[in-house]
């Protein structure tokens, strides 16, 4: 007979592990919520929100810089949108 014999099989490894397995999924669970400086979930990138989202949108004059640019207007089209964009 050997140490699987205490009484309990191979369970006797279950007290000393669960108490590590726990302590493990509650440092994860501080940090997920206090780590990364409040209640966010993982997910979400710090640079979205409301007052980035703005960057991901081109203004109407880059929009008409980058047609010239590519050719797609020619330069009078170029000047005439330009002057009602800007009245």
């Amino acid at each position: 007979m050997g140490p699987e014999h205490f009484g309990w099989g191979g369970w006797w490894v279950f007290p000393i592990v669960m108490p590590l397995v726990m302590v493990l999924v509650l440092i994860i669970v501080f940090y997920l919520v206090f780590g990364r400086g409040g209640p966010k979930p993982p997910w979400r990138n710090n640079s979205e929100g409301p007052s980035n989202h703005n960057k991901d949108h081109e203004t109407a004059m880059e929009i008409l810089k980058k047609r010239y640019a590519k050719g797609e207007i020619a330069r009078e089209e170029f000047e005439q949108i330009k002057k009602d964009l800007e009245s």
